[in-house]
């Protein structure tokens, strides 16, 4: 995309999010603030549709390609709007969100794959789906980690190895700053929503798909490192309390750290992206280089580590000093 294309592309985002602003307010699709909450002022919801239409712009422009991704991803994106909006049964929407990753796998070929490493797929997919939609709860931590994570997939992809087109990479980010510039901010316009963050895993996912498929390797992993930490020690954490995993808490670190330590909802979130980021530059070092694979094992579990031990060291903190629910 030249930089002209640019312009003219995030000045329609804008448009679009402005106009889907004024359809929120006159149908009163808000977030209001509840118990388990870390917000305190009702919001416009559902903002992070605009994640679609930054993919839509690349579908449009590249000439229609990937359009078993593309449909999977409309009726997730529609299904989620619609949650966001009705609240609709669990069956439904679990329906559509297996139909929209069997498109999604159709366009990664990875039906011809054994059907066991179909299902682990299926698994880690839902999987990471539902964390990326769990870990949307404070401003700017959704826009602000799928940026950093979408850099390391941009570092990858110009200097290590091309598995996904740039304009791609460059139409979410955009679809992403220009979501950023309603919610990174102390009072935010509006909320991502089931919306925002199901739509913009799901294109995360399609890219992390395409560059597993290009480099296998387990430093992939780091990509997701920090979200990735903190959903499945927390999904520990919850078990361990004999609670059900699936109902809504404020036991997740970012959650604790805004909550209970009162650090301010934007530095949590930045300081989620900038570790990301800096794990990316790791990631990217960790595949240019000529390790062994057990060596590049041990570097990837020791970054791990670290994050696992941050996350126990805030939980001792400030676990026992409050009464989380």
């Amino acid at each position: 995309m030249s930089f002209y294309q640019i312009i003219f592309l995030t000045a329609c985002l804008f448009i679009v999010i402005n106009l889907y602003f004024l359809l929120a307010d006159r149908f009163n699709i808000i977030d209001k603030p509840n118990l388990r909450s870390s917000h305190t002022s009702i919001t416009l919801r559902g903002g992070g549709i605009i994640f679609y239409f930054g993919a839509f712009a690349f579908f449009v422009y590249s000439g229609f390609s990937y359009p078993w991704f593309f449909l999977g991803l409309t009726l997730i994106t529609l299904i989620s709007f619609l949650d966001d909006v009705f609240t609709l049964s669990n069956k439904l929407r679990l329906g559509i969100h297996l139909l929209a990753m069997g498109l999604l796998f159709y366009q990664l070929n990875l039906f011809e794959l054994q059907w066991v490493w179909i299902a682990v797929a299926l698994v880690l997919f839902i999987g990471i789906t539902n964390a990326w939609n769990f870990m949307d709860g404070i401003n700017g931590i959704t826009g602000g980690y799928s940026l950093a994570v979408l850099s390391g997939l941009c570092l990858i992809n110009n200097y290590h190895v091309t598995f996904i087109e740039n304009d791609l990479i460059y139409c979410t980010a955009l679809g992403l700053l220009v979501f950023n510039f309603y919610n990174f901010r102390k009072k935010a316009k509006c909320f991502a929503g089931d919306v925002g963050a199901i739509s913009i895993a799901f294109i995360l996912l399609f890219m992390i798909g395409k560059l597993i498929l290009a480099e296998p390797s387990f430093v992939v992993v780091l990509l997701l490192a920090v979200y990735g930490v903190d959903s499945v020690l927390t999904i520990v954490h919850r078990l361990i309390l004999k609670e059900n995993i699936f109902e809504a808490h404020r036991k997740h670190v970012y959650q604790i750290l805004a909550n209970e330590a009162k650090v301010p909802h934007l530095i949590v979130a930045a300081g989620y992206t900038l570790v990301q980021i800096g794990i990316n530059f790791i990631a990217l070092y960790l595949l240019e280089s000529d390790f062994s694979i057990v060596s590049l094992s041990l570097f990837v579990i020791g970054i791990l580590l670290v994050l696992a031990f941050v996350y126990v060291a805030v939980k001792r903190k400030y676990f026992h000093l409050h009464q989380l629910t």
